[in-house]
């Protein structure tokens, strides 16, 4: 099992945890991963786009001219789609983009994430993120301290109210919950933070269970 240095906020090693084998050095399937963050993001969109049927374009309720005798094409309204300001045809319409991922998959590319994080040297494990104020500057300093001058996921496992506000107006980096973790969160950061708890809440979550490694 990989063994990955646990330190305090002050980057101070006070002890070691094992990592699980099936959960953090997996094999990193790229196709699984590229899945999951297309997922993610087509959840992300809003779908509000429209445009305006021949239907629902004001004016164009008078005929241009008569049926028969003026020698020119039959015109019923001047919001056709073929004229000029008339209606749409087949434009886009206000829908849901979001589509359901299998569960099983959905874990896989996590633990993929996580392994590719893992072999890069990005995963970081401290004792504990209770912090004893909630003043940004001071978490920053913590934070540089322990390497994470670039963009940083911080995953807690039930996150105070301290930690939630030093952090939410640092520039590049995200909070979330154990049960939030996505793998686009550890593709689109550079280093990962755990506290003990969550590590090994997390990784006793995600690892496959006893009868699929049976059968694999």
């Amino acid at each position: 099992m990989p063994t990955v240095e646990v330190k305090n906020l002050a980057n101070k090693k006070v002890g070691e945890v094992e990592l699980r084998d099936d959960v953090f050095a997996a094999r990193v399937n790229e196709a699984l991963l590229w899945e999951s963050v297309k997922h993610y993001l087509a959840g992300l969109r809003r779908g509000t786009h429209q445009t305006k049927t021949r239907g629902e374009v004001s004016g164009g309720g008078k005929k241009p001219w008569r049926q028969k005798g003026t020698g020119r094409a039959r015109v019923g309204s001047t919001r056709s789609p073929l004229w000029r300001h008339g209606g749409t045809v087949h434009g886009p319409q206000p829908r849901d983009y979001s589509y359901d991922f299998p569960r099983k998959k959905l874990l896989g590319a996590l633990r993929s994430a996580l392994s590719a994080k893992l072999l890069a040297e990005k995963v970081l494990v401290v004792d504990s993120l209770a912090l004893e104020n909630h003043k940004t500057k001071e978490f920053r300093g913590a934070l540089d301290n322990l390497g994470a001058e670039r963009s940083l996921l911080i995953v807690e496992a039930g996150a105070g109210a301290n930690l939630e506000r030093a952090s939410r107006n640092l520039r590049g980096v995200k909070l979330v919950a154990t049960h939030e973790v996505h793998p686009y969160h550890l593709l689109a950061h550079d280093r990962v933070l755990f506290s003990r708890a969550a590590v090994e809440k997390l990784q006793q979550a995600i690892a496959p269970k006893a009868k699929a490694r049976e059968a694999a």
